[in-house]
């Protein structure tokens, strides 16, 4: 029905904004040596700041994802969306774990993120199925460049962080490929240019909070 359909979108969004998720795979560090305490205090506030702009990268997948899987036409498009929305609830969970751990918090922001996305994703969803797919494969690369340079800026040591963004980095990549084969459209240079200036704003408000 409609409204339990409703009910349970609601149920995804608060969980995805507050942080409790429900990671089917474990996390790619579980049981790798590397504890907080080898990172210099400095090192730890950078990695805490990189990992909360990942984890709220991640809240705006939840969102993405979501509308996305709302607004598609066809069905397979929709069971594609949904499969993409629980391996990216992993990284949501990883991210969280990791931040638990440097002993810092998701972003204060985190509503407004997932309901600038969710706008966005809905937007897509209803220009149609190539519009929405095609978004879909021009975020996961912006992503995929994004994931590179925090893995080039993360402390030699901090080996949990760069297990983590090593796996997500490889998830990525599997669904902008997905999204492209399942005829995704190639968006307009001004629209991928907008995108890349709002996740840059994105980013850089993350990091601090």
């Amino acid at each position: 029905m409609f409204l339990d359909r409703m009910i349970a979108e609601f149920d995804h969004a608060l969980r995805a904004m507050t942080g409790v998720t429900r990671a089917a795979r474990p996390s790619p560090a579980a049981g790798l040596a590397g504890e907080p305490e080898a990172l210099s205090p400095t090192e730890r506030r950078h990695v805490a700041g990189l990992m909360r702009v990942n984890h709220v990268g991640e809240v705006c997948a939840q969102a993405l994802y979501q509308a996305q899987k709302l607004t598609a036409r066809a069905p397979e498009i929709r069971a594609a969306m949904a499969q993409a929305a629980r391996e990216e609830e992993d990284h949501l969970g990883w991210c969280a774990e990791r931040l638990h751990e440097v002993g810092a918090r998701p972003s204060l922001l985190n509503p407004l993120w997932y309901a600038g996305a969710f706008s966005i994703g809905w937007l897509a969803g209803r220009i149609g199925d190539r519009v929405s797919l095609g978004f879909v494969a021009e975020t996961e690369r912006q992503v995929e460049r994004h994931l590179d340079g925090h893995l080039d800026r993360l402390p030699a040591q901090d080996g949990k962080s760069r297990v983590i963004l090593e796996q997500m980095r490889a998830d990525e990549i599997r669904h902008g490929q997905h999204a492209i084969e399942a005829g995704g459209a190639t968006l307009p240079a001004p629209v991928r240019g907008a995108m890349t200036l709002a996740s840059r704003v994105m980013t850089s408000t993350a990091y601090h909070l």
